[in-house]
């Protein structure tokens, strides 16, 4: 994506201490196919947006990243470990993750809804909830942040959550449209597809 809003995310994130550490940190561990995905990412830009402090109301940092080699849950959880040791409190405790290869073994029993097998962790970011959700960024070898956005960002900048025209409504729609509304009541939710 070699776009104006995306130059504007890459600014932002870059100017987001948080972000930037989670980012740095992540990229030593050498993990396969990952980004830094959803809330901290667009909350990043929101926070940017309504004047709000970095970090402010970002509750985690999801971690997605692909390893077909090993479907099992204690490899997934090696590299949760990993991952938790390379951190301080209190990003320890806030960054979340999850191997994309695994989620469709265990998504339909959480959410009740198939999912099929993935390929990558970008494809991962079509599935998500919202098109505002889906986006993700990583920071490569040479400093550069790459950005991966499915549905473009224009959502993200508008602070505009619908839900993804691509899968059903989450059954926690609601519940994540009210939580997402009380840290930033500017957001503008469109309810249906």
């Amino acid at each position: 994506m070699n776009d104006p809003l995306s130059q504007k995310l890459i600014d932002i994130v870059r100017a987001d201490p948080g972000l930037m550490h989670v980012l740095r940190t992540v990229r030593a561990l050498g993990l396969p196919d990952w980004r830094l995905v959803s809330g901290a990412v667009y909350q990043a830009v929101w926070n940017a947006r309504t004047g709000r402090p970095a970090g402010y109301g970002i509750k985690d940092y999801d971690l997605a990243y692909f390893d077909g080699s090993d479907l099992s849950y204690e490899a997934e959880d090696g590299v949760i470990k990993q991952v938790a040791a390379a951190f301080d409190e209190p990003f320890r405790s806030q960054v979340e993750v999850r191997n994309q290869a695994r989620v469709h073994l265990w998504f339909e029993n959480r959410f009740g809804e198939p999912y099929a097998p993935l390929h990558s962790t970008d494809e991962a970011l079509g599935r998500f909830v919202a098109p505002t959700f889906a986006v993700g960024v990583r920071l490569e070898a040479d400093d550069a942040i790459t950005v991966a956005a499915p549905f473009g960002l224009e959502d993200v900048f508008a602070m505009l959550v619908r839900p993804n025209p691509n899968r059903p409504l989450a059954k926690g729609w609601a519940r994540t449209v009210e939580n997402a509304r009380g840290r930033w009541p500017e957001l503008t939710v469109v309810e249906s597809v």
